[in-house]
This record gives structure tokens, C-alpha cells and sequence, in this order.
């Protein structure tokens, strides 16, 4: 059988380790799925029933594994749905390429039905290589390219494929050649060695760190594979290590070293010594949340990254230092004294241990409805020690970052810059797929699970033992009360009674299910689910009316918060009396 150009591109992603292609057929790409077709027993491709979860999937997959992620499309409304998911790629330093097709050459330029322009449409999002290929004998050497581009830059590209160019004979050379130019040859390798430090720029840093007496760490993803190094330099440095919230995973939870998340949904003791340091350490992380990091003139700062376009963007830094993050601590642990006053460090841990005996209080079995706090905690008690837990956006956030424990080999990950809604079930999927072995969670609200809830069949048509959580308030939760501390009352931001059991649909759809209002019977309830050897779903009544309240309430919020209740917020009551229950059960302890 002559070998096509769709075949060509399956054996070239094989080639460089490609397992999984997440995405849905059309017609704009029957040439491709013949292709992926042919190479079926070494190339799995993974029937989704939305493309933006195809997106979402391959990026999960590629957080987790640091591998690239692939998914495709047809051409016209099946790339655009992808888009979503590949910004989310892109804003997290995350490799995928993304493949879609495009109407024959022939009859571009006419007008044609789906004919959309999807190499303009993705500059953007692919703008690191973004092509659309036009002649058989381009491949497999630009998907050569295009993945280099994706690996080496931890972003985005595109590839688009014609519908002609699909099916063409592989070894097609159909024009004559008139420039010395030659087709490209290439071969599925690249050198990624770990990036040191230059020498001047540690001494540098040790110079600074040194002379610091209230010394702070800032850590995120980019030291994920740096835990031990980042440990050893707190101790030295006698630094309180504050994690962003995708660098969760960096530093265990209940490490004496660590107060634990920064910013809205990070910790109270996090935010006052980021205000009283006078030295910060960040590594692998360019923080976006300014308004929480030293004000300018407070702090000296030194930044590990090994992207070094993303140091400095956020606060003048005294010393740049770019570099792999576990290379480069190794580096510089040698050449700092340690710190022998632990006065910084200490105060510091008592606020942690302060806050950690709030947030156990918030976590009230009792209540009715159900804390969505008790929720999070009867996960992370009964969760396997390496468990991955996926989140999507908006309260969840809030009550996976601070009850959620990073213990063992868990991991954590969640749409960090795109904060998008709705990637918490396809990442699991996608993250299911890679680590077949491990118990992967989803944990995300119903508003987000609403948006992508067929995937759940694809989960139970794959048949993987993903487990989804919601966190049912039957409301956009993180945008009312973002209305609320902006001063106004909530607006269209709760659907209309009856609240949905979407236990039904799991259980529809072959798997576990389980619509849980009753506090006594949840924890039963995620045990049987995380026990269950296929698909299981816990769909949990949770108060509506808990505010994820910041660690630090500021001035500000407060003010706002009350001129929207003066103004006529609807659940006042309500929300002042789960804020003042919250208040009792923390004096409790």
C-alpha cells in the first residue's frame, strides 16, 4: 500500500515518542485518520467529544509527563475549537502541537465551505511555528521543525494539512524545482541539556542572599523537579518558602519550611512576610499578581528562571540568574553561609501553624449544607499518597490550594495563567492516559463540569478510573463574589432551582455515581468512589453562600464587600451567616 502523507506524519510523531493524538474526526482530516489509522497499534488516538477537550487534554498530558501533547482537528469550526485549550498551553510554558486540516488547494481562495484561514487565525496562540503544509516533500521535515519549536520553547505550534496534501503519495514531488533550495531532511532529535548558571551571576546572588536578614523564597512549576535543592536553600538561607498556586506540588504542604500559597487564594502568613522581607528569592516562577509580591524599594531581589525574558517583569530584580532551577540551587548552595538567625523563619511558622488550625476548623463535618471545605478535606484524607488532582477554575481553586495536601508523590494542576473554566475533567483524562497506574482526581464545580461533561463518556468508552468531584453551589461561585468585593450586588451569576444531579449522567453513561447533600454519608461516599474500578462521580451539594474569603482581608475588600450589601446583595443573610459560623468554628481552636 503506497504510503500517504497522512502516514508519513503518523510514523514522524512516532518517531519522536508521540504515543496519544486526543482529537475528533471530520472531513476536513480523513486523510490524517487514515493515516493514524495505519499506525493503530503503535499511535493511539483518543475519540473525544469536544475539541476544545482534545486541547485541554493534551496540554494535561503534557504538564504531567513534560512530554509533547498532540491533538487535531478538521478544519474550520474543529480547529476553532481547539483554541481554547492551546492558549491554555501556551500561558503555562507547555509543549503542544496542535494538527488541523484545510479545504484542497485547489479551491482556497474561493470561498469555500469551512475554508477558514486557520494559519492567521493561530498566529497568535502558534506564533513560535505556525505552517500550513503545501507540497508532500515539506514532510516529515517540518514536523521535525515544528516539534523542536514546541520542546525546546515549551509552547504552541501548528501544523495545517490540505485535504489534497492528506492523501498525496509521501514521496510525491509534484512541482519543478527552479530555486537551489531542497526540501528539508531532517531527523527527530533534540539536545535539551540542563542550563547552568554563569558563574558571575551566582556570586552575585550569594552576595545578595547573604546580607539578607528577613530572606524569603518565592517557588513555582519551573522547580518542580527541584524539591530537594529548593529545601536545602531555605534551610540555609533560614527562608520561609512561599509556593505559587501551580507550583503547589514543589514543596510538601505539612514541610516545616513552607507557609504555603500566595495571593487571593494563598495563606495569611504568605502574604505578611512578603510584606516584611527585605530579601526574595523567586525561582521558577515570573509571578503575575503584582499587588502581593514587595513593594518597590522593599526587598532585594534575585530570579532563577531559565527563560530569562521572564525575569523582571514583575519587580526590579537585583540579580538575574538564568538557568535550569535544580542546576542552578545546586550551584549556589556552596557558595552561601548559612543563616544562624531563625528569628524571620520562626515568627513565620508559628502564623502558618496558626492559619493550618483555621482552615482544620473550616473543615466542619456538622454543617448543613455541606462545607465545601469538607468536601476538599474528605478527598485529601482518603486520596492515595501519589494521587494527581486536577482543578479547574474559580472556588475550587480556593479550596483545593488550601485543603488539599501535598504529600508524597501528589501532584496538582490546574489552568494557572488562562484560568480557564472546564480543563479539570480532560486534564484528568489526558493525565489518566500517561499514568494508567495512578489514582488521578478531578475536582472541579458544576458550572465547569457542566461545560464538558460528555467527556465523562469518553472516560467511560476508554474505560479509565478517573474520579470527578464537583463542588455543586449551582452558581458561578468565584464570579459572585467577585462582583461582591468590587462593591456591587451578584448578577446572573446562580442558575435557577432545580439544582442538577449529574450522578444520573455517570451512571447513564456506564460508571459510579452519586448525589451527595447529607455530610454524613460523603465521606462513605468518596471512599466507594475512589474504591470503584471504572469512571466514579461524587455530585456534592455544597453551600452556596461560602465566600472564599483572601487570607489577608485588605481594607479595600472589606469596603466594597459591605456597599454591596447596602446596595441590596439578594443573599446577605445568608452569607453573613456562614462568615460569622466560619468566625466561631476558627475561635473555636
Amino acid at each position: 500500500m503506497q504510503e500517504i502523507v497522512g502516514e508519513a506524519l503518523a510514523k514522524r510523531l512516532i518517531d519522536w515518542g508521540v504515543d496519544t493524538v486526543f482529537g475528533l474526526p471530520g472531513d476536513g482530516i480523513n486523510g490524517l485518520m487514515e493515516g493514524f489509522r495505519r499506525q493503530r497499534e503503535r499511535l493511539r488516538f483518543v475519540l473525544v467529544h469536544h475539541e476544545e477537550a482534545a486541547a485541554f487534554m493534551a496540554t494535561g498530558y503534557a504538564k504531567a509527563t513534560g512530554r509533547l501533547g498532540v491533538c487535531t482537528a478538521t478544519s474550520g469550526p474543529g480547529a476553532i475549537h481547539l483554541l481554547n485549550g492551546l492558549y491554555d498551553a501556551k500561558m503555562d510554558h507547555t509543549p503542544v502541537l496542535a494538527i488541523t486540516g484545510m479545504q484542497e488547494t485547489s479551491v482556497q481562495g474561493t470561498q469555500y465551505q469551512q475554508e477558514v484561514q486557520t494559519t492567521q487565525l493561530y498566529q497568535d496562540v502558534a506564533g513560535a511555528y505556525n505552517l500550513m503544509v503545501t507540497n508532500p516533500q515539506q514532510v516529515p521535515g517540518v514536523v521535525d521543525i515544528a516539534i523542536r519549536h514546541a520542546l525546546a520553547k515549551r509552547t504552541v505550534v501548528h501544523l495545517s494539512f490540505p485535504n489534497d496534501i492528506q492523501v498525496a503519495a509521501a514521496a510525491s514531488d509534484p512541482y519543478r524545482h527552479v530555486s537551489p533550495g531542497a526540501p528539508p531532511v531532517s531527523s527527530p532529535v533534540l539536545s535539551r541539556p540542563p542550563t547552568p548558571a554563569a558563574p558571575e551571576d551566582l556570586e552575585r546572588a550569594a552576595s545578595v542572599l547573604d546580607a539578607g536578614r528577613k530572606v524569603a523564597m518565592l517557588v513555582g512549576i519551573g522547580a518542580r523537579y527541584a524539591r530537594e535543592e529548593v529545601l536545602a536553600t531555605a534551610e540555609a538561607l533560614g527562608a520561609p518558602i512561599v509556593k505559587t498556586l501551580s507550583g503547589k506540588q514543589v514543596v510538601p504542604d505539612e514541610h516545616p519550611l513552607t507557609t504555603g500559597g500566595l495571593g487571593l487564594l494563598g495563606t495569611k502568613p504568605s502574604e505578611v512576610l512578603m510584606e516584611e522581607c527585605d530579601t526574595l528569592l523567586m525561582v521558577g516562577t515570573s509571578y503575575p499578581y503584582g499587588s502581593y509580591l514587595p513593594s518597590p524599594g522593599q526587598a532585594r531581589v534575585v530570579q532563577i528562571d531559565r527563560d530569562a525574558s521572564q525575569i523582571g517583569i514583575r519587580l526590579p530584580v537585583e540579580v538575574a540568574v538564568t538557568a535550569d532551577a535544580r542546576i542552578a540551587l545546586k550551584q549556589l548552595l556552596p557558595l552561601l553561609r548559612r543563616h544562624d538567625d531563625r528569628s524571620f523563619l520562626a515568627k513565620h511558622q508559628r502564623g502558618r501553624d496558626s492559619w493550618r488550625e483555621e482552615m482544620k476548623a473550616l473543615q466542619d463535618p456538622s454543617r448543613t449544607p455541606i462545607a465545601p471545605q469538607y468536601l476538599m478535606a474528605c478527598v485529601d484524607e482518603l486520596a492515595a499518597d501519589d494521587a494527581i488532582l486536577t482543578c479547574d477554575s474559580g472556588t475550587v481553586a480556593t479550596w483545593s490550594a488550601r485543603h488539599w495536601t501535598i504529600r508524597g508523590g501528589r501532584q496538582y494542576y490546574l489552568s494557572g495563567n488562562l484560568a480557564s473554566m472546564a480543563p479539570g475533567l480532560p486534564y484528568a483524562i489526558g493525565i489518566q492516559l500517561a499514568y494508567p497506574g495512578r489514582q488521578v482526581i478531578a475536582y472541579v464545580g458544576d458550572g465547569g463540569f457542566a461545560m464538558l461533561m460528555a467527556e465523562f463518556l469518553t472516560a467511560a468508552r476508554h474505560a479509565l478510573p478517573v474520579k470527578v468531584i464537583i463542588n455543586n453551589n449551582n452558581a458561578y461561585g468565584q464570579i459572585l463574589w467577585e462582583q461582591i468585593i468590587l462593591g456591587y450586588p451578584e448578577y446572573a451569576v446562580r442558575h435557577p432551582e432545580p439544582e442538577p444531579d449529574f450522578a444520573v449522567w455517570a451512571r447513564s453513561c456506564g460508571g459510579y455515581g452519586v448525589k451527595v447533600d447529607d455530610p454524613g454519608q460523603l465521606s462513605g461516599a468518596v471512599r466507594e468512589a475512589l474504591a470503584y474500578p471504572g469512571p466514579a462521580l461524587v455530585d456534592c451539594s455544597v453551600n452556596p453562600n461560602e465566600p472564599p474569603m483572601p487570607g489577608k482581608v485588605r481594607y479595600e475588600q472589606a469596603k466594597e464587600f459591605t456597599e454591596a450589601f447596602l446596595r441590596g446583595e439578594p443573599n446577605r443573610i445568608a452569607t453573613l451567616a456562614t462568615v460569622a459560623r466560619d468566625k466561631i468554628n476558627e475561635l473555636r481552636k
